[in-house]
């Protein structure tokens, strides 16, 4: 099975509940282990809160009040990305430990732990970020896309 989709965010907390749950509602349609489905949505969350907090550096109009997020499932593997016009980072100067109790710092150290691949790069000739995850998937036996 193969399912693809993207969302065109605005900047805003409000959009980081809503990618959630379209993901949530999409990985159990298609019948993904609801354990792979949390890991992965609480790492979509933390990627989206950071393309909500950083992703824009305020000077191009339009271009920083929004973000993308894509989704693949493609046979056993989900990836996604979250993409940003930000003003981008370099991941090995910027991920750094954080005590546990840091009430910000530990998006990107968490996706890493809920991930089976995680990759932090920035766009081509753009600026910006990507955060792309991907993790193999498991299924629940009776899948409710396939029974529909």
């Amino acid at each position: 099975m193969s399912i693809w989709w993207s969302l065109h965010l605005r900047r805003e907390a409000a959009s980081v509940p809503l990618a959630r749950r379209l993901f949530i509602g999409t990985m159990e349609t298609a019948g993904v282990d609801p354990d792979v489905s949390y890991d992965l949505s609480v790492a979509l969350s933390e990627a989206c809160a950071n393309a909500v907090e950083h992703g824009g550096d305020g000077t191009h109009a339009g271009c920083s009040e929004a973000y993308r997020v894509t989704a693949y499932l493609d046979g056993e593997k989900c990836r996604i990305e979250v993409a940003d016009s930000g003003p981008g980072f370099t991941p090995f100067q910027d991920v750094r430990p954080v005590r546990s109790d840091a009430e910000h710092g530990r998006g990107l150290c968490l996706i890493r732990e809920l991930a089976d691949h995680v990759h932090i790069g920035g766009k081509p000739g753009r600026g910006g970020t990507v955060v792309s995850f991907d993790k193999i998937l498991k299924w629940k036996k009776d899948p409710s896309l396939l029974t529909a």
